[in-house]
C-alpha cells in the first residue's frame, strides 16, 4: 500500500518540481501539492526527492561587501571627476571587481595611467 502511494507521489513531486520551475525546497513543494488537492508530510517529501535526486536550482543572494556607514576617515577626491592630466605617470585611477567562477570568486584589479 505505501510503496504504492509512494509511486504516485514520486510522479506528483516530479511534476511539482517541473511546476515551481526547479526553484522551491520541500516545504513550498509541499504548499504547491497541497494547492493540487496532494497532502503529504515535508519528511516525506525530502526522502522521495532524495530518492529521485531532485535538488532545487539555489540562487545565490546577493551580499553587500560594502559598510559605507562607518566613522574611518576617507581618503580625500584629488581628482574631483576631472580626469585630465598634464603629462604621463602623474595620475593613475585603480578599481576592483569580484567575478563568480564555478570555483569560486575571482579578483579582478584594474589601474590605469591618465
Amino acid at each position: 500500500m505505501r510503496a504504492r502511494e509512494d509511486a504516485r507521489l514520486e510522479v506528483e513531486i516530479q511534476a511539482a518540481h517541473k511546476r515551481t520551475r526547479e526553484t522551491c525546497g520541500p516545504k513550498h513543494l509541499q504548499e504547491n501539492l497541497a494547492d493540487h488537492g496532494v497532502k503529504v508530510g515535508v519528511s516525506r517529501i525530502r526522502r522521495i526527492r532524495k530518492k529521485l535526486g531532485i535538488k532545487c536550482k539555489q540562487k545565490k543572494r546577493f551580499k553587500a561587501t560594502t559598510d559605507s556607514k562607518h566613522n574611518l576617515p576617507v581618503a580625500e577626491n584629488l581628482l574631483e571627476q576631472k580626469f585630465e592630466a598634464a603629462a604621463p605617470n602623474k595620475v593613475w585611477v585603480s578599481d576592483i571587481t569580484y567575478i563568480p567562477t564555478d570555483e569560486g570568486w575571482l579578483y579582478l584589479a584594474g589601474h590605469k595611467d591618465i
